[in-house]
């Protein structure tokens, strides 16, 4: 417990699998307990006054609690360990709880729709009354403050379900504040724009769930790993003199703590081989201890003493500039054999370009023959 609550005050991040498990579960007993209170006194004041606008927000506070629960089991089921069926664990858990989040606030959206749009149709009179707008400044402050709580243990630890719990927490400081807008607007001027404001902020609150559904689904889809991963991986790596050049960098999240990468490190063929495995084998470690993550290197050997290898490979990469700087190439070598020579090589090229790929090939072709190259070509393209 002391250990938690001095956390809870930290900015540092926060990587251990326990406590990450163990903030995300007090973080969703802090949301249960803070919602249902919240709930409670909205809901019996809501119907004291008749007021359909303090109802409905107590019963969102409601949703929320539930919202809580999800975070909790979702933690709780992520910290099980590998096992025969999950060989990755169940990290992926983490980002199912969000989604569930995310369904739920989609889900408290289209009712205030409905909602507001019926007052817009049939305007009731709203009830003044200084006890409910108390409760609803309380019931800000409070969601302001489980805002705050919430965005920053999730971005410490760089959790989904946090997240979306601050998302959460957010709207509801929005849809409470036009609720309270709505009294002023009534009192000050004798306007009721309560179902207008209602349905601005359903609207508001479905492009969050939509937006919070989208980053949620696409590391369950295999999205693409976060530049400041993928990035850092490559410095680690290039930080190795011998290593000439990076490809095929592959990432796989499997949950928060489950991060698997695959890359192709290329080093000189004339390097000594066991040299060369033992310095891979320090990039892994360093990947593992440094990023958390499961780093596997594929040792690519590059002769850089073939004068028309080297030739062609100037050739190509000129040409290939011409047509568009994102272009590269990789893996680029000439096998000889008694059956002739032949050039092997990969492009990686822009999704957005694909499209361009015969006429590449048929540039390089022409290339190619204009500088006197009488072997077979193999050309592969790695889409990026």
């Amino acid at each position: 417990m002391p250990q938690l609550r001095s956390v809870f005050g930290q900015n540092d991040a926060i990587t251990s699998k326990e406590m990450r498990a163990r903030l995300g579960k007090r973080a969703g007993a802090i949301g249960i307990f803070c919602n249902l209170l919240l709930a409670l006194f909205k809901l019996a004041i809501g119907l004291l006054l008749g007021s359909v606008a303090i109802t409905a927000d107590g019963l969102n506070n409601l949703s929320d609690t539930a919202a809580s629960g999800v975070a909790i089991v979702g933690f709780h089921l992520a910290q099980h360990p590998a096992d025969r069926d999950h060989p990755y664990g169940h990290g992926r858990f983490e980002y199912l709880s969000a989604l569930g989040v995310a369904v739920l606030i989609l889900m408290m959206g289209l009712e205030l729709i409905k909602a507001s749009i019926a007052k817009i149709h049939a305007p009731e009179p709203i009830t003044l009354a200084p006890i409910a707008s108390i409760i609803l400044l309380a019931s800000v402050l409070i969601k302001l403050w489980m805002y705050f709580l919430f965005r920053s243990l999730g971005r410490r630890t760089t959790s989904s379900v946090l997240h979306a719990a601050a998302q959460d927490s957010r709207n509801d400081v929005v849809a409470t504040t036009a609720v309270l807008a709505g009294y002023a607007i009534y009192y000050f001027f004798d306007l009721n724009f309560d179902g207008y404001i209602g349905l601005a902020v359903a609207l508001f609150i479905l492009y969050s769930g939509f937006m919070l559904a989208k980053e949620t689904v696409s590391p369950l889809l295999g999205g693409r790993a976060d530049s400041t991963l993928t990035d850092g991986i490559a410095a680690l790596i290039l930080s190795e003199e011998r290593v000439i050049g990076i490809h095929d960098l592959l990432v796989h999240d499997y949950g928060p703590g489950q991060c698997y990468a695959t890359v192709h490190a290329e080093i000189s063929a004339e390097e000594d081989l066991l040299s060369c495995h033992a310095m891979i084998d320090r990039l892994e470690e360093k990947a593992l201890a440094r990023l958390n993550v499961h780093l596997v290197i594929h040792h690519d050997p590059v002769t850089e003493s073939d004068e028309e290898q080297n030739r062609l490979r100037a050739m190509i990469e000129q040409l290939l500039a011409g047509i568009d700087a994102q272009l590269s190439i990789h893996d680029f070598r000439i096998v000889r054999s008694e059956r002739g020579d032949r050039l092997i090589f990969d492009i990686a090229i822009p999704y957005a370009m694909l499209p361009q790929e015969e006429n590449i090939r048929s540039a390089l072709a022409d290339a190619l023959a204009a500088a006197d190259y009488h072997g077979s070509t193999v050309i592969r393209f790695d889409a990026y």
